[in-house]
């Protein structure tokens, strides 16, 4: 990636950063492209020369948000360490994403509301392809018999269930960081699936 391009990708994502929180604070129908770009001290027209419009916005930030994710997990799977240490510390990384980056997950829970079928089909499929490496995870460990024997799916549900509750619940000013948190969460939930504990 040349400078230029870097330079661009920096601009985008603190559009899209600045963009979530004013959504997620005024919602998708209050807020407008004047909004954003006022808080960005842009101009309107400097906002339209990144994106078509409010909802390719919130689109772009919800891509953003899952290949970074995905981006995350595959770092962590390549590494020279065991399967549990792999598996905690992908749900570490997670939770600490779902908690810095908050607003823009909130505002994934509905996108029927927001996209089009085919973006919503293509929104599935990073979501899709985001679970299926906690899937690859979950079954390695239960083939090396570190894991109990259950269904990767439900348990991998449950997993998703608990981190991304943390929202509703995590404070920034609670006696506990974010990463302390994280590894607590972690800790806990690895319970459910190590075979000798």
């Amino acid at each position: 990636m040349s400078l230029r391009e870097r330079k661009i990708a920096k601009k985008k994502e603190e559009i899209l950063r600045s963009a979530v929180r004013i959504l997620a604070e005024k919602g998708y129908q209050g807020t407008t492209m004047e909004d954003i770009a006022a808080n960005l001290l842009m101009t309107k027209g400097a906002v339209y020369y990144y994106f078509r419009d409010k909802q390719d916005l919130l689109y772009q930030s919800h891509q953003m948000l899952l290949n970074r994710s995905i981006e995350n997990v595959k770092y962590i799977q390549q590494q020279d360490i065991s399967i549990e240490e792999k598996l905690k510390q992908s749900m570490v990384v997670h939770i600490e994403h779902v908690i810095h980056e908050q607003s823009g997950f909130e505002l994934m829970l509905k996108p029927e509301q927001f996209f089009s079928e085919e973006r919503q089909k293509k929104m599935r499929e990073l979501q899709a392809k985001y679970t299926h490496c906690f899937d690859e995870l979950i079954q390695e460990g239960i083939q090396m018999q570190v894991f109990r024997t259950l269904d990767k799916k439900i348990a991998r549900n449950i997993l998703f269930g608990a981190m991304n509750w943390v929202t509703q619940w995590y404070a920034t000013d609670g006696k506990k960081e974010k990463r302390e948190i994280a590894a607590v969460i972690a800790d806990y939930l690895m319970l459910m699936l190590l075979k000798n504990n």
